[in-house]
């Protein structure tokens, strides 16, 4: 389980390198392979991908039509790529997401269970403390599909 916080980097390539502790946990147990998306555009979730297929496969069980999944789908999708942990442990955020959360430079990186969530520094304590629609949209989707627990993600947040 991945808990806690740490800084980081957003290097001028746009690779987040992700902290040892949690690096070491993620590959150890699920590999180099990742998916790096987000919900909202606001901040940056990664996650490992077999903990990404694992819950595509329980929102299988949910109609394709149903309109909380193609919402889910669509926005994770958007913003969503197939990445990797490179030699140095960095893992590339393509562009588009990059500009939406305004990922650059410092960055703070939040153990979320199995995975990661990032985002910018300046935004660190104004969205923990959220209570708007957007900050539970995710969960409350997870939900209306199926009972859907949140999932194991990394948090990287830009300071």
């Amino acid at each position: 389980m991945l808990r806690g916080n740490y800084a980081a980097k957003i290097d001028d390539k746009g690779r987040l390198k992700i902290p040892n502790a949690f690096r070491g946990l993620v590959e150890g147990t699920h590999g180099k392979e990742l998916f790096v998306t987000s919900i909202t555009g606001e901040y940056v979730r990664i996650y490992p991908m077999p903990v990404w297929l694992a819950y595509e496969e329980k929102l299988a069980a949910v109609p394709s039509t149903h309109p909380a999944r193609l919402k889910f789908f669509d926005r994770v999708n958007y913003f969503g790529q197939t990445a990797e942990f490179d030699q140095q442990g960095r893992v590339l955020i393509h562009s588009r997401l990059r500009e939406s959360a305004g990922m650059t430079g410092d960055v703070d990186v939040f153990g979320q269970y199995e995975g990661v969530r990032g985002r910018r520094g300046c935004q660190r304590h104004r969205g923990i403390a959220r209570t708007g629609d957007d900050a539970g949209d995710g969960h409350r989707w997870a939900a209306a599909m199926g009972s859907v627990q949140p999932m194991n993600e990394t948090k990287t947040v830009s300071r």
